[in-house]
C-alpha cells in the first residue's frame, strides 16, 4: 500500500501493513466452519459434581488462595449499555405518549423497584420540576424516559453497564463494578488482597477509576480486604479494516480506511499483559446483591478447585515425560491423563505411533494454558455452546463455540446443534504458566481461522465487518479445556432494563 495517507494511519494504530493485507485476505476466502465431533453434554466433556466432590474442590481451592498465589479476577466492562433500553427508545420515538406494550407497562409500573428510582427522582426534580410519580400521574411517562437516558438526566443510555446502578441496599445503590468488588473479595483474593482488572472504554475509563477509588475504603472495611483494581482499554492495533462488499477497502468520505474495533477477541491482547497466577473471567452485568451470592461464590471456589488440581496434573506429567527417565507406561499414563481429564482425544493414528512420536505428542498438548469453564443447562438464554471439536491435526478437543461457527447447511452439524444441553455464561477461570513458572504468551494459543465477517453499514452505506476469533472461542481454542455443570443460580445476566426486576436483581422480602 504505497498511499502515504493510509500508511500513516497504519503507524498511528500500531498495524502493519501485511496484518492489514491478512484482514482484507479474510474478506476474499471466508472462514470455514469448525468440523465437530460432538455436542458436549454430561459424559462426553462435561463434568456434573456431587457435593462432596464439590467440597472437595473448594478445599483445594482454599488451600491454593492459602499459599500466596496470585490471583486476578478479568472484568470486560466496556459494553456500552444502550442496547439494554432498546425497548425504551422505541417508546420515546412512538408516535404515542402513553405505555402500550408489555414491556413499557412493566417498567412503569414496577419504576419504584428499580434501584436508580431515587436517582432518576432527583434528575426529574431537577430538570422537569416534579419527581416521577408527579410525571406519571400527569402522563408525562416519556419525560421520566428523557431523564433516564438523556445526557441531562442519568445519561444512561451513553454509559457503560458498569456504572448504572444495579442493586438496592438498605444505605446504598450498588453499581455492577461494586458488586464485582464484592465478589472479588469473597473468592478470589489473596493473603489478603483483592485484585481486579477491568477493560473499559477511553471515554468512560475516568468515571469508573473515579468510582473505584471512592467505594474501596469501604469496601475493604467491610470485607476485610485490600484492592488492587487496574484498567485498561481495547489496544488500536487490534481494531480491523472495514470492506466494501466486493472485498475492497471500505473509504470513508474524507478518502480514509475505516477501522471498526475487532470484538472482544481483541482482549485476549489485555489478558496477555496482565501478570497473575489464576486469572477469574466474568461478564459485567453477570452479578447478584450480596445476599444472594453464596451459590456464585461456591461454584466460582469449585472451578478454580478443578482447574488447580488439574494443573498441578498436568505438571507431573509433563515432569515424569520432560526428564530423562521416563518411560513407555509414563507415555501411557500421560495419554489417559488427556483423553479422560482433559477430554482430548489425539487424532487417529496416534495409537500405531513410535513411544517416541507419542510423548513428543503429548508433551506439546499437555504444554498450555488451562481453563475450566462453568456450563449451564440451556434454558433459552444465548450463550456460546460447548462442543468437541477436531483440530487441524485431527486433534478432538473441547470448545465453546457461536452458532456462527456451526455450518447451518450441514444436516449433521444442525442436529449436534439441537442436541446441545449447555451453555458458557462467561464463566471461566484460567491458569496461564507453565510448568516452569513462565507466563504463557497468550497470542500463541489462538486460532486465526476462528473469526467472522458481518454485515454492518456506515453512512447508509454496506460495508463488511471482521471480528476477531472471541475470547473465549477462537482466542483460547488451544487452551486445554474442561467443563462443569453449574447450576442457573450462577447465572443472573441483565440484557434488558426489565431483567433488573427479576428476583435475583432485587432485595429479599
Amino acid at each position: 500500500m504505497d498511499n502515504e495517507s493510509d500508511l500513516r494511519q497504519l503507524r498511528e494504530k500500531g498495524i502493519t501493513e501485511e496484518q492489514l493485507q491478512a484482514q482484507l485476505n479474510c474478506f476474499a476466502t471466508g472462514f470455514p466452519y469448525l468440523r465437530l465431533h460432538s455436542a458436549a453434554s454430561v459424559g462426553n466433556g462435561i463434568m456434573q459434581l456431587s457435593e462432596a466432590e464439590a467440597d472437595r474442590y473448594v478445599a483445594l481451592w482454599n488451600d491454593y488462595k492459602g499459599q500466596g498465589h496470585c490471583i486476578l479476577k478479568f472484568v470486560p466492562a466496556s459494553g456500552a449499555a444502550s442496547r439494554m433500553f432498546k425497548d425504551l427508545y422505541a417508546f420515546l420515538d412512538a408516535d404515542r405518549d402513553e405505555p402500550s406494550t408489555d414491556f413499557e407497562k412493566t417498567f412503569f409500573r414496577r419504576i419504584h423497584d428499580f434501584a436508580f428510582f431515587d436517582a432518576l427522582n432527583d434528575a426529574c426534580m431537577l430538570n422537569a420540576g416534579m419527581g416521577v410519580d408527579a410525571l406519571i400521574a400527569q402522563g408525562d411517562f416519556k419525560e421520566v424516559v428523557a431523564q433516564l437516558l438523556g445526557a441531562d438526566g442519568l445519561d444512561y443510555g451513553n454509559l457503560p453497564k458498569g456504572l448504572l446502578q444495579f442493586h438496592t441496599y438498605p444505605d446504598e445503590a450498588r453499581t455492577p463494578l461494586e458488586e464485582h468488588m464484592a465478589e472479588a473479595a469473597q473468592y478470589a483474593s489473596s493473603q489478603g488482597e483483592a485484585r481486579l482488572h477491568f477493560t473499559v472504554s477511553a471515554q468512560h475509563r475516568e468515571l469508573f477509576e473515579d468510582l473505584a477509588e471512592r467505594v474501596a475504603p469501604d469496601f475493604e472495611s467491610r470485607y476485610g480486604v485490600t484492592y488492587d483494581i487496574t484498567m485498561s482499554e481495547q489496544k488500536p492495533s487490534t481494531d480491523t479494516v472495514a470492506a466494501n462488499p466486493d472485498g475492497t477497502p471500505f473509504r470513508q468520505a474524507d478518502g480514509s480506511l475505516l477501522f471498526r474495533p475487532g470484538g472482544h477477541g481483541a482482549l485476549i491482547e489485555n489478558l496477555n499483559d496482565l501478570e497473575a497466577d489464576v486469572i477469574f473471567i466474568k461478564n459485567i452485568d453477570n452479578v447478584v446483591p450480596d445476599a444472594l451470592r453464596d451459590s456464585t461464590v461456591r461454584w466460582k471456589q469449585v472451578i478454580a478447585g478443578i482447574l488447580v488440581d488439574a494443573q498441578r496434573q498436568t505438571f507431573e506429567h509433563l515432569a515424569r515425560l520432560g526428564g530423562d527417565s521416563w518411560t513407555a507406561s509414563d507415555v501411557e499414563e500421560t495419554a489417559s491423563f488427556l483423553q479422560n481429564v482433559l477430554c482430548c482425544t489425539p487424532p487417529e493414528g496416534f495409537d500405531g505411533l513410535p513411544t517416541e512420536a507419542k510423548r513428543s505428542y503429548l508433551l506439546g498438548k499437555l504444554d498450555r494454558p488451562i481453563r475450566v469453564c462453568g456450563m449451564v443447562r440451556n434454558e433459552g438464554e444465548p450463550g456460546g455452546g460447548p462442543f468437541r471439536v477436531y483440530d487441524a491435526e485431527g486433534s478432538v478437543s473441547l470448545q465453546i463455540l457461536e452458532s456462527t461457527q456451526i455450518d447451518s447447511a450441514d444436516p449433521t452439524a444442525v442436529a449436534m446443534l439441537k442436541q446441545s444441553t449447555h451453555f458458557n455464561p462467561v464463566d471461566l477461570v484460567c491458569a496461564v504458566r507453565g510448568h516452569d513458572g513462565k507466563k504463557f504468551c497468550l497470542t500463541r494459543f489462538v486460532d486465526p481461522q476462528t473469526g467472522f465477517i458481518s454485515s454492518k453499514s456506515k453512512d447508509g452505506r454496506p460495508l463488511q465487518a471482521l471480528e476477531l476469533p472471541g475470547l473465549w472461542n477462537g482466542a483460547m481454542s488451544d487452551w486445554n479445556t474442561l467443563m462443569v455443570e453449574v447450576p442457573a443460580s450462577t447465572f443472573n445476566p441483565v440484557k434488558t432494563v426489565n431483567d433488573l426486576l427479576r428476583p435475583s436483581h432485587q432485595p429479599l422480602s
